[in-house]
């Protein structure tokens, strides 16, 4: 896929790098650079009033866009999580994003206690719970399954507003 996308031969490629190995993990590091918390929630403008769009908003811009680009960084993602199950060099970088995520998600849910928007508990296992749902729609989306992802993200943060508080 790389050696088409750049017009050289694979050979060529693995004059760069040692292994496939290599490539894949110096791809990830290239290509999620930019792939962090911060990136897709406010968190500097969130306030009372737009807290549960800034929610919404955040979620729904880290789902992958229908373009080949992001198709192509999310079958990266995939090779990565595959070399991850086996190997730490490759679960490390991956783990450090998803606890950005974790401790973003965390800090944005005690800001909704602060607003009193959501009760203070659970915080961490709605954080998580979060964080699994958006990597599980983008997984969806990457396979073009046919799904009503904003309705979905968008019910899942009213479940939880409403649910803490009452």
């Amino acid at each position: 896929m790389i050696s088409k996308k750049v017009g050289i031969t694979k050979s060529s490629i693995y004059y760069h790098f040692a292994t496939k190995e290599e490539l894949i993990h110096r791809t990830f590091e290239y290509i999620f650079k930019g792939h962090y918390f911060a990136a897709y929630f406010d968190m500097d403008s969130v306030n009372k009033d737009n807290f549960v769009e800034t929610l919404v908003r955040g979620g729904l811009n880290m789902l992958p866009s229908d373009d080949e680009d992001h198709r192509s960084k999310l079958r990266v993602l995939s090779e990565f999580t595959m070399l991850a199950e086996r190997d730490d060099q490759f679960r490390a970088p991956l783990l450090k994003v998803q606890q950005d995520f974790l401790d973003g998600f965390i800090h944005l849910l005690s800001k909704g206690v602060e607003f009193g928007l959501i009760a203070p508990s659970n915080i961490e296992v709605s954080s998580k719970i979060l964080a699994l749902l958006i990597d599980n729609l983008s997984r969806c989306k990457m396979m073009k399954m046919e799904m009503e992802y904003r309705i979905i993200w968008e019910e899942l943060i009213d479940r939880m507003i409403c649910r803490e508080i009452q």
